[in-house]
Formats: C-alpha cells, structure tokens, sequence
C-alpha cells in the first residue's frame, strides 16, 4: 500500500511482496542421508511454523516427512549420484523437490495391494495436492505440494 501525502509518496511496507520460506540441501546417497534429509525437513517445518506462522499441524508434519523419505528414497535408489532436496513454503503450502542425475521419469504403477514394493510414487501421489516429474539439464527434479489448512 502506498499512502499520498502533499504529492509525497510514502510506502507504508504492505506493499512488499514476501518471498517464500527456501532451503536446499545437498546429499551424496551415502548411508544415513535419508535420516538427514528428514532432520532438514524437520528443521525446515520449525522454521516454517516460526518465521510463517504456518499451522503445520500432526498430520501434515507426518505426510511431509513421509514425501520426502520417499522422493529422497527413490533418488537414492535409481540414480547414479548425488541428489538436492528443495523445501519452499508458506503458511498456505509447502513444496518438496528432488533434483537427482537419473533423466529417466517415474513410472507410476496402478494400484495393486498384493505387488511388493514400488508403492512409494502412489504413496506421494496420494498425500499430496500435485505431483509433477519433469527432467531439467542435470537429470529430472520431481515435485510434490502439500497444502496447510485442510
């Protein structure tokens, strides 16, 4: 908002766009880093309920950490290198990315309660508003959002 005074322009602050809350950390696939990537995702809400006095209540704590042990857990396990997780939120969302060296896209396979494993991209898919999958110059980044309030 900017108030006129006399042909004076005086901002009053209401009008400064506010960035998001951003955080990214690095992790070369060695054992204990999906411990770590859940710590920083942790950290990461703490500071979102602080700095954004975002409602981050249980239940949306629990489905975060659960996104992101499974796109950490699933960059850890089909690419050949090190990979970024990517935390941004607001008091309204939050998004998680994971950028890893492999370009080739997730498949997502149909429900099927007696297949052993591979649920971990229908899990995501399930707690999250959007997931998108994309491949970018290093490999591919695959995205989840997670909305606050309901």
């Amino acid at each position: 908002m900017i108030e006129h005074l006399d042909g004076a322009v005086i901002p009053t602050g209401f009008d400064v766009p506010v960035e998001p809350l951003r955080r990214a950390a690095h992790y070369t696939g060695e054992p204990g880093c999906i411990a770590e990537a859940r710590e920083f995702a942790a950290h990461f809400v703490d500071q979102l309920r602080t700095e954004w006095c975002a409602a981050v209540d249980e239940r949306l704590n629990g489905e975060l950490m659960l996104v992101v042990s499974e796109l950490v857990t699933n960059a850890e396990r089909h690419s050949n290198g090190p990979y970024i997780l990517e935390l941004e939120g607001t008091d309204a969302v939050v998004s998680v990315a994971v950028y890893d060296s492999s370009d080739a896209l997730p498949l997502r396979y149909p429900k099927d309660p007696q297949r052993i494993g591979r649920h971990g991209l229908e899990i995501v898919h399930a707690v999250a508003a959007e997931v998108t999958a994309e491949r970018v110059p290093v490999g591919k980044r695959i995205r989840a959002r997670l909305t606050l309030g309901g």
